[in-house]
C-alpha cells in the first residue's frame, strides 16, 4: 500500500483528514505515526472552523516535515502545494469544497445528509495525499 492509499485508509478508519493525510507521510519523514496521528488530531474540518481543508493542513504538515529547514525552499514548496490543490479542486477552503459551513449545526446536517463526509471528504484527502506524494517523490 502507498502513502495515498494509506491516507484514505486511515481517514476511512476515523481519523480526521489532516491525520490521515500527515500521518500517512510521517514514517517516510521518520515521524512515528502514533506521534503524527496526535500532531494532526485538532487540525480536521478547516481547524473546526470550516477553514483551510484538513486534507490541505495535513499535507503541509508533511511538507514542513520534510522542507521545513529551508525557509525559501519551504515557502516555495507550500505555495506549489496549495496552487495544485487548488487547481484541482477549485479552493483551499474547507466551507468552499462542501458548500456548507460544517463549523455550524446545519452544515455538518447538511453534509451528513448528503454523504459529504463519506463520499467527497475521501477524494480531498486522496488529492492531497496524491499532491505530497509527487512533491516528495516525483519531482
Amino acid at each position: 500500500m502507498n502513502s495515498i492509499e494509506e491516507a484514505v485508509q486511515l481517514f476511512d478508519a476515523g481519523y480526521v483528514c489532516s491525520q490521515a493525510v500527515f500521518a500517512s507521510f510521517s514514517e517516510d519523514l521518520n515521524l512515528p505515526k502514533e506521534q503524527a496521528l496526535k500532531i494532526g488530531a485538532c487540525f480536521g474540518s478547516g481547524m473546526r472552523r470550516a477553514e483551510v481543508c484538513g486534507a490541505c493542513t495535513g499535507a503541509l504538515m508533511a511538507l514542513g516535515l520534510k522542507y521545513g529547514d529551508d525557509k525559501a525552499r519551504s515557502n516555495m514548496i507550500c505555495e506549489k502545494f496549495l496552487d495544485e490543490f487548488e487547481n484541482e479542486n477549485g479552493s483551499i477552503i474547507c466551507r468552499d469544497l462542501l458548500g456548507c459551513d460544517i463549523s455550524t449545526s446545519e452544515g455538518v446536517k447538511h453534509a451528513v445528509d448528503n454523504n459529504l463526509f463519506k463520499e467527497f471528504c475521501p477524494k480531498m484527502v486522496e488529492s492531497a495525499a496524491e499532491i505530497v506524494y509527487g512533491i516528495l517523490f516525483e519531482d
